[in-house]
């Protein structure tokens, strides 16, 4: 019997180059029913496991490979691991400061613009020197050891490698002199050349480039840290008629909370009693506060504005919007775009292909050139040193971080890396028209009444009359007639499924619905007056057998619909409605849009197969909201689900956009692109980085010091490149 498929989340420590994150990977993956996606910005790994492997044997996998991992926690006590993490490397990097600093200082001295320079004797002293820098080398730079020690032993490289045989050429060779002259330094002899401060000070810069590394990382998940922060920590609850303060994630389903103005409310729940205007912007992007009253939802991590809310919690913990958008969030951060694939494979050869080149630069140099030994152990060094892979690991994660957070702050939910770098390719946008295109929500646009009857009267008996009904186009009615009066439910209430309903008031016999009903009850159809149609649907009503009323019921598009139909235009992108409605009706709200095809009377079985047709002539992308639009949401290359839709096609879909503007949908298109070319740029500078600074190293005109700093500096160039999209503005 085949063993239930778990998935295990990690955060995992150690790694310091594409080179690590792929090696996991590929360790992982050779292990039998384990599929593992492995993340170096994040520092996690998501490990899907089919056989009766445990949580242990992949942790115990990993520390073979010579890195650690830990189950990751949701609610983590304690200190944050990578904040503990920074801290480490800032312990690391003072110390190494303080031992390398002494020896930079002799080495400046040496300088013929600094040869007046005071530098104490004992700084002088080989052996000072030597024991200065063998702390940063072996107690220090031990983790490079480490991490090198495993990548060989498991038949690859990676960074740690190139810095252990770059500084350890210059600390042994250096050890080599002090050795040879052991008399000459007796004898308290000239001047030696030593390296020390080589190795010492590449140490201590690439700890300062990792530490800025981190820092930096930290940042681009800022958008769930602001995410999970915006939850408040209690709640204030009515339990056994007493208002008590309890910590937030204890509250329980169907508890009533009560919450202040001003204060964040802490879980998903309905109003039950009190009305107030509720700030949805960090769920939604949207800036104006949402109208609520008793009924309406409220969501965890927004923030209510003015009246006090009594509420019935209906979703808690792990099941709330919020919790739901940071899962998606995370989960997207923690996947892998294709373009990344490219990377990863440059990254898996590039270590071995460095170090030859560092090989033949001394081979090269000492032999065919006739320079000394020193100088070319210096340009062997400074290759070594200048090459390591680290901007090429981080270009493609970082940018993604960055973007998808962004886009989450927005109200765009990216479910995967992939989604977030095809949908610029998109040629071609379908969209559903209800609930989409529409609000979905039809209203009153006309209300016409003869003028024998007192048009009051007349609204207030068809309201009462559909008072009853739970029809879409009855619930207008009514809407539209309590801004006006009171409305009470009819007597003696009678629906006609598909034409209209029968109902009695005060006495008087009332019939609402189609020109059939009318017919019916042989009532005769007035013109009343004239008007245009545009798509809506017509109802009458009649008082006592004579025609009294006639009714326009419109689905009415969304205000901001047509601006963003624009803006895809203006982004070179063919758009396409797609419905159910008949052809009249789609043609009419096309037209108001500016949608360039309609293609209507489409049964919901059939959207897929419309979908797939487009597909021939390009990338399409499908936007939809309902239960029907799934199979179609599922075809399209990205599926656009509106995040006031349905859960089946919000699961289907590749992108959810947290409200019903469609404005988010370009956004969508926006934050691709922008994060795709940043993801360019990244690689770009990465491999330029490295094209350039290796032919330089090895041509004697870069020193082992200043690539060391070089290095450090792409690494976090890159990394704040892609935090740029963090400031994106759509």
């Amino acid at each position: 019997m085949m063993a239930e498929q778990k998935e295990v989340h990690l955060d995992i420590q150690g790694m310091t180059c594409a080179a690590c994150s792929n090696r996991i990977e590929r360790g992982l993956n050779k292990m039998d029913g384990v599929e593992a996606n492995i993340n170096l910005t994040l520092e996690t790994g998501k490990v899907a496991i089919s056989n009766d492997l445990t949580e242990e044997d992949i942790i115990k996998k990993i520390q073979s490979l010579g890195y650690d991992a830990v189950v990751h926690q949701e609610e983590q006590e304690g200190p944050d691991h990578k904040q503990l993490e920074i801290k480490r490397k800032t312990t690391q990097l003072i110390v190494s400061a303080i031992f390398a600093l002494p020896l930079l200082w002799t080495m400046v001295s040496h300088f013929s613009f600094t040869s007046g320079l005071y530098v104490p004797d004992l700084f002088m002293n080989p052996y000072m020197q030597w024991a200065l820098a063998s702390v940063v080398q072996f107690v220090i730079g031990w983790q490079f050891y480490k991490g090198a020690y495993f990548a060989l032993r498991n038949k690859s490289a990676n960074m740690d490698v190139l810095i252990v045989l770059g500084t350890s050429a210059a600390y042994f060779y250096s050890v080599y002199v002090v050795l040879s002259n052991r008399e000459h330094i007796a004898m308290g002899g000239s001047h030696l050349d030593l390296y020390f401060e080589t190795s010492a000070v590449l140490i201590t810069l690439i700890l300062l480039g990792k530490l800025f590394e981190a820092r930096a990382k930290g940042h681009s998940s800022d958008a769930i840290k602001k995410l999970l922060n915006l939850q408040p920590k209690t709640a204030f609850v009515e339990r056994d008629g007493v208002m008590t303060e309890i910590d937030a994630k204890d509250v329980v389903l169907g508890d009533i909370l009560v919450i202040r103005p001003g204060s964040s409310i802490p879980v998903d729940a309905e109003v039950v009693s009190g009305s107030s205007a509720v700030d949805e912007s960090m769920l939604t992007g949207e800036s104006i506060p949402v109208d609520k009253e008793i009924g309406s939802k409220v969501f965890a991590a927004t923030v209510n504005s003015n009246g006090t809310l009594r509420v019935k919690a209906t979703s808690v913990g792990s099941h709330t919007i919020l919790s739901s958008i940071i899962k998606v969030v995370e989960e997207a951060q923690g996947s892998k775009a294709p373009i990344q694939r490219l990377a990863d494979q440059i990254s898996g050869i590039f270590v071995p292909i460095v170090v030859g080149i560092a090989a033949l630069t001394f081979i090269i140099t000492y032999f065919f050139v006739g320079a000394e030994f020193v100088t070319a152990l210096e340009n062997t060094i400074a290759v070594l040193v200048i090459a390591c892979p680290c901007a090429l690991g981080l270009a493609t994660p970082t940018s993604i971080m960055a973007g998808s957070g962004r886009a989450a702050e927005m109200g765009v939910l990216f479910k995967t890396a992939e989604a977030l770098e095809q949908t610029r390719a998109v040629e071609t946008i379908i969209f559903d028209k209800t609930g989409t295109i529409t609000k979905g929500k039809p209203v009153i646009t006309n209300f016409y009444v003869n003028r024998a009857f007192d048009e009051q009267e007349v609204i207030r008996l068809i309201a009462q009359a559909e008072k009853s009904s739970e029809h879409p186009l009855a619930q207008a009615i009514v809407q539209f007639a309590e801004k006006h009066t009171t409305i009470k439910a009819a007597t003696n209430f009678k629906a006609v499924a598909g034409h209209g309903i029968e109902a009695e008031i005060d006495g008087k016999s009332i019939i609402v619905g189609t020109p059939r009903l009318f017919e019916k009850h042989q009532i005769e159809l007035r013109e009343i007056e004239s008007f245009d149609e545009q798509g809506k649907t017509i109802m009458y009503g009649a008082i006592d057998g004579v025609h009294a009323a006639t009714l326009a019921v419109a689905d009415e598009i969304k205000e901001t619909a047509p601006e963003a139909i624009k803006a895809l235009h203006d982004l070179g992108i063919k758009t396409v409605m797609l419905t159910g409605d008949a052809e009249a009706v789609a043609q009419s709200i096309a037209a108001q849009v500016g949608i360039d095809e309609v293609i209507s009377g489409v049964l919901p079985a059939e959207k897929a197969d419309v979908v797939k047709k487009l597909q021939q002539h390009g990338k399409v992308a499908m936007v939809g909201d309902g239960i029907n639009d799934a199979p179609a949401l599922a075809t399209a290359d990205i599926g656009i689900a509106m995040g006031t839709g349905t859960d089946v096609a919000i699961e289907a879909a590749d992108i959810t956009i947290m409200q019903g503007d469609l404005l988010r949908v370009v956004s969508a298109v926006k934050m691709s692109q922008a994060t795709v070319r940043n993801i360019k740029q990244n690689l770009f500078w990465a491999l330029a980085y490295n094209s350039i600074g290796i032919p330089i190293a090895a041509a004697g005109f870069l020193a082992p010091w200043l690539a060391g700093a070089a290095m450090a500096f792409s690494s976090v160039s890159v990394v704040l490149n892609a935090l740029r999209l963090q400031r994106t503005k759509l």
